[in-house]
Parts: C-alpha cells; sequence; structure tokens
C-alpha cells in the first residue's frame, strides 16, 4: 500500500534512528534525504530503492520546496512507499509541516515518525542538559535563520535558549540579546555535528561567543544553547571524553566483515571510516573441495585458517549429499574469529594455537602426534605455503583445497578521494593482502603522515616490505588486540 513517511533521521549518529524508522526504511521504494540526514541511514533502504539528495545547505538547493513536495506526491500516486528522511524531527525546524500539508492537500496518505531533534543530541553528547531541577524549568527554541520574526526581548528572557540556525548570524543575533537584558556572561555553547565522531563544540560566555565562533572556524550545521546548564558540561561532557574521541580511522577490511572493527572504534568515540580494499568472493571451480567432501570421513584433521575458510567449507557441505555428521574428524581453528565461526554450529574445537599465525598452528599441531595423518585445509585461493609445507615435512598427509579467493575490489576513485579528503590519523590493516591491495588502489602517499596499526606480525612485514612504517601492531592477533594496540598509543 502506498504511503508516505516523513521519517526523523536524528541530529547524526545513525544509530540514534528510532526502530519505527529502521523499519519503514526497510520497505522503501523511495528515499528522498536531506544534507543533515546521515547517509549511512540509506544502506538500510532495500537495493532497488531509489535514493535521491534533495538537501539545502543555506543558498544550496538541490530542489524547491515545492518540487520536494511533487516528487512525494507522483510516487505515492504511483504506489510506491516513500521515505522522507529528514534530519533531526521533522516537526521542530524541519518544515515537516509545511510537507505534511502539502501530502494532505493532495489526498496522499502519510506518516509522521519523530527524530531526535539536535538539541537533544547536545544535551547527550556534549554534557548540556536542556532542564535541570536546579537550573531551569524551561526551554525555549529560536530559529536563527528569520531573525525579523522572532521576539528578541522574550528570547533573551527565556531560561535555556537553543538557537538553531544561528551560527552564520551569531555577531548579529548575541548583541540583539544582551541589549533585551540578557547577561553578556551567561553561559553558552556552539555545537556542529551533534553526536558524530567530529562533533565540534565551542563553549564561551555569551558576549565571546561570535568571535570564539569565528577563531574556531566553526561552520554551520550547528547549533547554540545559551543558559546555566552549559555550566553541566565539565560535569557532564561524556562522549568527547571518550579515549577515541576525534581520531579518523580507516578500517580496510573486506564490506562484509569490517562491522566488528568499525563498531568496536566508534564506541571509543573514533570516526571509523571503511574503505574496503579486498573482496571475498566464492571459488571459480569447486571439484577439488567437493571431493574432499565426499572422502570426508577419511581425514583425522580439518584445518582452517580463517572464519571465511569455515563459511565456504561450509557452504560447499551444504550442497553435498553429506552433513556435520559425516565429520569425525578432529578440529583445529587458527584463532577465536575461525573458532567462533565453529562454535556457532555447536562444533567444538580441539586444537587452537597460543599465538594466532601460522607458524604456531604448526607447532600446536606437531606436538598432536601427526604423522601418517590426514589433514584438510580449506583456504583462499593465494595464502602462505608455510603451514602445508611444515606439515607435509612432518609426514601429514595434507590435502589443500581452495574455498574461496580474495581479490581486489573494484575502486571508486571518488570514494577514495571522500576518504582521503581529509587525512586519517589511522590506517587499519588486517591482512597481507590488505596492505598490498591498498597500495595498489590508494597508492603509498595516501599513508604519508598517516599512523598505521596492523592485527600482527606477518601483517607488519607486509607493511614494512613496501617500506610503510608501522605504529601499533596487535598483540594477541586479534581485532579486540588491535583496538588496544591502537589505544595504547593514543593514550
Amino acid at each position: 500500500m502506498s504511503k508516505v513517511y516523513l521519517v526523523g533521521a536524528g541530529p547524526g549518529d545513525p544509530l540514534l534512528l528510532t526502530l519505527k524508522g529502521k523499519q519503514v526504511l526497510e520497505c522503501a521504494d523511495a528515499v528522498l534525504y536531506d544534507y543533515l540526514a546521515n547517509e549511512s541511514l540509506l544502506q538500510l533502504a532495500p537495493p532497488s530503492a531509489e535514493r535521491i539528495y534533495v538537501g539545502k545547505k543555506r543558498a544550496d538547493h538541490a530542489f524547491t520546496q515545492e518540487e520536494i513536495a511533487r516528487m512525494m506526491i507522483e510516487r505515492a500516486r504511483a504506489g510506491k512507499i516513500v521515505v522522507r528522511l529528514k534530519g533531526g524531527d521533522p516537526y521542530i525546524f524541519g518544515r515537516g509541516g509545511e510537507e505534511a500539508e502539502a501530502l494532505a492537500d493532495a489526498g496522499v496518505d502519510f506518516q509522521v515518525v519523530p527524530g531526535v531533534t539536535s538539541p537533544l543530541g547536545i544535551a547527550a553528547y556534549a554534557g548540556v542538559p536542556l532542564t535541570h531541577r536546579e537550573h531551569t524549568s524551561v526551554v525555549t527554541f529560536v530559529t536563527g535563520h528569520d531573525r525579523s520574526g522572532v521576539d528578541w526581548a522574550k528570547a533573551a528572557a527565556a531560561e535555556t535558549l537553543v538557537l538553531f540556525m544561528g551560527v552564520t548570524h551569531a555577531s548579529e543575533i548575541v548583541p540583539l540579546l544582551i541589549r533585551h537584558g540578557r547577561d553578556p556572561r551567561t553561559p553558552a555553547i556552539a555545537v556542529r555535528w551533534a553526536t558524530r565522531p567530529d562533533q565540534l563544540s565551542v563553549e564561551a560566555p555569551l558576549e565571546e561567543l561570535p568571535r570564539r565562533i569565528q577563531e574556531s572556524g566553526l561552520k554551520p550545521p550547528a547549533t547554540i544553547i545559551i543558559g546555566e546548564v552549559v555550566r553541566l558540561r565539565q560535569k557532564l561532557n561524556w562522549f568527547e571524553r571518550l579515549p577515541l574521541f576525534g581520531q579518523r580511522i580507516v578500517i580496510t577490511r573486506a564490506a562484509g566483515q569490517a562491522g566488528e572493527l568499525a563498531s568496536r572504534l566508534a564506541s571509543l568515540g573514533a570516526d571509523a571510516v571503511e574503505f574496503s580494499t579486498i573482496d571475498i568472493r566464492p571459488a571459480p571451480d569447486y571439484a577439488a573441495l567437493d571431493a574432499a567432501i565426499a572422502r570426508l570421513d577419511s581425514y583425522d584433521w580439518l584445518l582452517f585458517t580463517s572464519a571465511n575458510g569455515v563459511r565456504f567449507f561450509l557452504e560447499r557441505l551444504r550442497h553435498s549429499p553429506r552433513d556435520l555428521r559425516s565429520l569425525p574428524a578432529k578440529l583445529c581453528a587458527i584463532g577465536p574469529a575461525t573458532r567462533a565461526a565453529l562454535e556457532l554450529l555447536h562444533l567444538k574445537v580441539d586444537l587452537m594455537p597460543e599465538q594466532y599465525v601460522a607458524e604456531s598452528v604448526v607447532a600446536a599441531l606437531a606436538k598432536q602426534q601427526i604423522g601418517g595423518k590426514r589433514i584438510l585445509l580449506p583456504r583462499a585461493a593465494i595464502a602462505r605455503d608455510l603451514i602445508p609445507e611444515e606439515l607435509d615435512r612432518l609426514g601429514a598427509h595434507i590435502d589443500v583445497v581452495e574455498a574461496y579467493r580474495t581479490e581486489i575490489p573494484e575502486f571508486s576513485h571518488e570514494r577514495a578521494r571522500d576518504v582521503f579528503a581529509k587525512r586519517p590519523d589511522w590506517v587499519t590493516f588486517t591482512s597481507t593482502s590488505t596492505v598490498n591491495n591498498f597500495v595498489t588502489a590508494a597508492g603509498r602517499k595516501a599513508l604519508e603522515g598517516v599512523k598505521v596499526a596492523t592485527i600482527g606480525p606477518v601483517t607488519s612485514e607486509a607493511a614494512r616490505s613496501l617500506a610503510i612504517e608501522v605504529t601499533a601492531e596487535a598483540s594477541p592477533y586479534t581485532i579486540d588486540g588491535l583496538v588496544q594496540a591502537i589505544l595504547a598509543r593514543v593514550g
């Protein structure tokens, strides 16, 4: 059934989208989104959904308000589910009321999904509660865009005053407030991109705020809060005190596998930017793996050196006449992530080395008296030969079969420019392939002045072979170890 949803995207942090907002985005046929809506939210919409940028930045308007309304109405009448994704909340200085009126006048069914407006984001992420029992029980919202339509005498008397779109005209608005009786020493703060990793706050007594805004180079979009509650920021400013706040960290893992690291870094305040330098793809020919699965009961050990190996092996097992009941072999996993992939299937891992590298796998298996034992190793097409060579030397019979392959993705030069337009503080590498592919895609010069963190010594060796200086190396060789290595250098 066709419908238009006016959805508040929140103040910037995509995790602050409401559950209903997520739900309707997942069903959208078309999404019309604003400049202030975090573009990562577009990933929630189906791949087939139409995505149309209709943002407005001061005098730069992609479409007029009338054109936006017409696009929504036309698509709804064509039987589509339309999401109008608006920064903050649709009904708080978001022109959502005008758009709802246009839909109602056209007889188009619509719903409004509220969002977290920017002052609420500032309250939570900059330590400035809008109300406080000991300071204020009244909050006044004012737009600084249309200064002639505001009663500045009333605004000046407000206990807590919130100025939307007031940064550009702060040098005009602040004198107006002081002239109408506001104490020039009232605490004030301007916050740009509240709730995002690049949140920027400028705090000063009211009379000094315009000068401080200019000196800091603070630009829209930003919101100003004036009142005694701003003093509480010294106690309540938890977000900007996170250990990685202000650190821009590029993640080079495969697109479908970067989420874990990105989430960990973001939870510590970092701006985690995904720039995949590796694609994980199926093998072009599964004859060897299928043949190995057909004789699964002949193997003494099944050895996995990555979670991807587990995933693709199980996919081929699913397509075969066999299942996990045909698996009498003992299981060896190179590290915790690989072990976790097996344990999700309620399979118990018999062996995992203390250090999560190929050399330690060989050492651990050497203690298991593997001479004459049959071992199956499903892995990537291109990988180090240390394990099969050393196990063969120890007398094991090892079958190495291709389960998947790693390739360089089709890089968008525009995406590379976006990622490195603002120089990152860190670039992380989680395999030798990510190092080599990064240099192919972005060039070694992209790392000049940037700190590099690797997941372990093998990856570090690959980086140093390309004259890349390694700043931090994980120990243990896991995602958590990588995060801790960065924290140790930042702290």
